[in-house]
């Protein structure tokens, strides 16, 4: 036990090397002080538009540091726990065994939050799920996806509201909207994005036939109050109807549910899950606001890089994970090669190689 411990270290030791090459604690400090002295010496700070995200840096920088500090602590007694043992002291074991495991699960955490770098990758995630072509199968499809998600938002500890739900008309989900709130949630889910396909033998075919279904996820950061975007109303055309269910079972009897279609970009979101119609319209101008704001991203980068738009890549030619319950089992991720063997553990909610190996990937092409 003790020597696969002291291997263990050795990995963690080189991890920890790399890290400490890559985070930059002077400059992040530094950064921290000059913050806190343009609060202190500007006495109109608060007022300015720009303070809001200063705060928030700084409060992102403050937490990154303490962070870092406390996985240094974790890394140094490991090793003092290590040289205790190496000199016969066996009383450390247990205290050996608990602490390592403390730093692996801190360093592995730490390392995916200097990957979740990015602008917004700390927001809450607003996820938009909609069945493909087939009916029955893909509407079903869409409904294992939903919870494969719900479940992991579970696990993490998260919530979730369910903003919009279009149901098939005989199983499942045509399409469903929902928020997820928790720490770095649309720095994780937006791994996500992009189209995802069945192989299964049908449950809806008397015939017991191989069915091919796929369905898309779209994940967008919740801005709502951290970025500003103007809409104009008069570009806005605002629908209201009365919320359905399954079947045509009208869920209320008052034209609740609201459809807004942004009129220069033909972006159209709906919400009917509130039994207000004013709660469905602040919800529905909410994931318009997060969409308007990814197109104006999606363009500054294509002027930058001169590259496609990247929800122009989520069509039905571009899958980006596969999950194949018959004739073999099988879950595999087309972008990193990753795969799972258990494909029921996968649809459980149990996402986070994928989530992460993806994560890895993507650090990796830009720095390359």
């Amino acid at each position: 036990m003790i020597d696969e411990i002291l291997v263990h270290y050795e990995e963690l030791h080189n991890k920890f090397k790399q890290l400490n090459e890559v985070f930059n604690e002077k400059h992040i400090t530094e950064r921290v002080k000059h913050i806190d002295k343009m609060i202190l010496e500007d006495p109109h700070f608060y007022n300015k538009e720009e303070s809001k995200q200063f705060l928030k840096e700084q409060m992102k920088l403050k937490k990154l540091l303490e962070q870092w500090s406390r996985l240094k602590e974790l890394y140094e007694d490991v090793g003092v726990l290590i040289e205790l043992l190496e000199e016969g002291n066996n009383d450390v074991e247990k205290e050996l065994i608990k602490t390592n495991k403390i730093l692996s699960t801190f360093l592995k955490d730490f390392e995916i939050k200097m990957i979740l770098n990015n602008e917004n990758d700390e927001s809450d995630a607003i996820v938009t799920i909609h069945s493909g072509a087939g009916g029955t199968e893909a509407n079903d499809w869409a409904s294992m996806l939903s919870r494969m998600y719900i479940r992991w938002v579970e696990n993490k500890g998260y919530k979730y509201k369910v903003l919009d739900l279009v149901e098939g008309d005989k199983v499942g989900i045509k399409s469903i909207t929902f928020n997820v709130y928790g720490p770095y949630s649309y720095g994780y889910l937006k791994s996500e994005s992009g189209v995802h396909r069945l192989v299964r033998l049908s449950p809806f075919d008397t015939n017991n036939k191989r069915h091919t279904s796929f369905a898309s996820v779209f994940v967008l950061p919740d801005i709502e109050d951290t970025v500003e975007i103007d809409i104009n109303e008069s570009d806005l055309k605002i629908e209201t109807f009365r919320s359905s269910g399954a079947g045509g079972q009208h869920v209320n009897k008052t034209d609740s549910a609201v459809r807004i279609t942004h009129e220069p970009t033909g972006i159209v979101v709906s919400c009917q899950n509130e039994r207000s119609q004013y709660q469905n319209k602040a919800n529905a101008l909410k994931i318009l606001k997060a969409k308007l704001y990814e197109l104006e991203l999606e363009k500054k980068k294509r002027e930058k890089d001169k590259i496609e738009e990247s929800k122009d890549d989520i069509g039905w030619g571009n899958q980006i994970r596969t999950y194949v319950l018959h004739p073999y089992k099988m879950v595999k991720d087309l972008r990193t090669k990753v795969e799972s063997p258990n494909p029921e553990d996968v649809l459980d909610g149990n996402i986070d190689a994928f989530i992460i190996s993806y994560l890895q990937h993507e650090a990796k092409r830009s720095n390359s």
